[in-house]
């Protein structure tokens, strides 16, 4: 596999960051993680506005300009010949001296990397059984809008999932109230209402969740942000999870207890494959369209060219 870093493409064994990289000392920087369909980065100018909003938070300098980042995503996913993948982009505050502060740290690392994308099977959607954390986000948190390389509670709570033999896990906050799940967010169902927790629940707002909670709009739900406990997810009518790389999936239990399905989960599945594969033809209208007026403007240059060239009398 071939990887982006700092500029240059590597072979993956080859990529090396440093070891004071205070990304690796201290998890001082942050990441997005999208999905790549038929060669295009799906969302990729939502994701890198959140991208630009929390290295702004941070204080970091990404290297490359938002245009110069779609160019190296590209050349990458060219490179590995990976019309299907999940893309990884990853920005650190780079190697500096030892210690908290950022004094010191001024060369950024910058990287992008490819992975399997997971098998989606639109007529038969992947539903999911998750288990209530031990762990906690906090309430109110800044910094929770950062998608930042610091994920320990995300990261021992899908530890505790695993061990239950459960998909997913569900993160409360530190009031109690439902946040999240281990790397998606939460969406339940009542009457035809759609609801979610706020931002100030502690929960990232995720790309995919704007994206379906738009769709729901258009098909006539209404949407509303909640602080609730989690005894309210066994009263509504449909509970799923939104991510940027499964998209929508239906919540079936939680902690060993069966709950209700709706209907519609899987309109809004539709309407989000629609979505899905609407954006990916046009992206690729888009660059076909690009690549034939770059063809004829540089044919029009070369008979331009020929035409007026010199004969080798007017040479003389």
């Amino acid at each position: 596999m071939v990887v982006f870093l700092n500029g240059r493409f590597f072979a993956q064994d080859a990529a090396v960051v440093s070891v004071f990289d205070r990304g690796f000392l201290y998890g001082d920087g942050l990441f997005e993680t999208l999905l790549v369909a038929r060669g295009q980065p799906f969302l990729w100018d939502a994701h890198l506005e959140r991208f630009a909003r929390g290295a702004d938070m941070l204080k970091l300098r990404p290297p490359l300009t938002s245009v110069e980042m779609r160019r190296a995503a590209d050349r990458l996913i060219q490179l590995n010949a990976l019309l299907s993948a999940v893309l990884r982009i990853t920005l650190t505050r780079g190697p500096g001296p030892r210690g908290y502060s950022p004094a010191g740290a001024d060369n950024p690392t910058l990287a992008m990397t490819l992975h399997p994308a997971p098998r989606l099977n639109a007529k038969q959607p992947a539903r999911v059984r998750l288990i209530t954390s031990t762990y906690r986000v906090a309430a109110d948190d800044p910094l929770a809008n950062v998608k930042t390389c610091n994920k320990l509670p995300h990261i021992l709570a899908r530890a505790e999932a695993d061990a239950a033999r459960a998909d997913d896990a569900l993160l409360l906050n530190t009031r109690g109230h439902l946040a999240e799940a281990s790397a998606s967010n939460l969406i339940w169902i009542s009457g035809d209402v759609l609801l979610t927790p706020p931002g100030g629940a502690g929960a990232l707002m995720g790309i995919t969740r704007g994206a379906v909670v738009e769709l729901a709009r258009k098909l006539g739900l209404a949407t509303r942000q909640a602080n609730e406990k989690p005894a309210v997810l066994r009263r509504a009518s449909g509970v799923f999870l939104t991510n940027s790389i499964h998209g929508i999936t239906e919540v079936v239990e939680l902690d060993g207890k069966a709950l209700r399905r709706s209907a519609v989960v899987a309109r809004l599945q539709r309407s989000y494959e629609s979505l899905f594969l609407a954006e990916g033809a046009s992206k690729q209208c888009d660059e076909m369209s690009l690549r034939g007026r770059t063809a004829r403007a540089a044919s029009r240059r070369a008979a331009q060219s020929g035409a007026q060239a010199p004969s080798a009398r007017d040479k003389k």
